[in-house]
C-alpha cells in the first residue's frame, strides 16, 4: 500500500514491498524495500538536505533514523522534475509502519520539512 503527501509543492510517494531474499523470519528479521518518488510540482527548485524516518514495529518499538541526504546523495529537484530511489529497512516483526520527513532547501536559502506520509510494512498474508 503506497502513501503520498505534498508539502510546499513537493509530492512524495512511497511504495513499500516485502523483501524475502533479505528476510529471515525464523531469526525475527523481516526486510522491506521501499521506493520513494519525489516530484517537484512547485515553481522553485528544492534540494534534499537530510532525512528523518520514524520506524515502528508491531510491538510498538520505535526507531528513529536521521542523516544527511538519501542513498548517499542530496538531490536537487527542479520544477517539473522527479527523483526516485529505493532503500530498505529491517523489522523484528512481520509488520510495522514508517513515516518521516525530508529537510529541503530552496535556492533563496529557505528550508522546509517535506512530509512523508505513513505507510505500512507488511509481510504478505500476515494480517489474516
Amino acid at each position: 500500500m503506497s502513501s503520498s503527501a505534498t508539502t510546499d509543492g513537493l509530492r512524495i510517494t512511497v511504495k513499500p514491498a516485502y523483501w524475502p531474499e533479505r528476510s529471515s523470519p525464523e531469526s525475527g528479521q523481516y526486510a522491506f524495500m521501499y521506493t520513494v518518488e519525489i516530484v517537484n510540482e512547485s515553481e522553485a527548485p528544492a534540494q534534499l538536505k537530510s532525512r528523518h524516518w520514524v520506524i515502528t514495529d508491531a510491538t510498538g518499538k520505535v526507531e528513529e533514523v536521521k542523516g544527511e541526504g538519501v542513498v548517499g546523495r542530496q538531490p536537487r529537484v527542479a520544477p517539473g522534475e522527479r527523483f526516485e530511489y529505493t532503500s530498505w529497512a529491517m523489522l523484528r516483526t512481520p509488520f510495522g509502519t514508517m513515516r518521516g520527513s525530508y529537510e529541503m532547501e530552496r535556492p533563496d536559502g529557505t528550508h522546509f520539512e517535506a512530509r512523508i506520509a505513513e505507510f505500512a510494512l507488511t509481510l504478505p498474508n500476515a494480517l489474516h
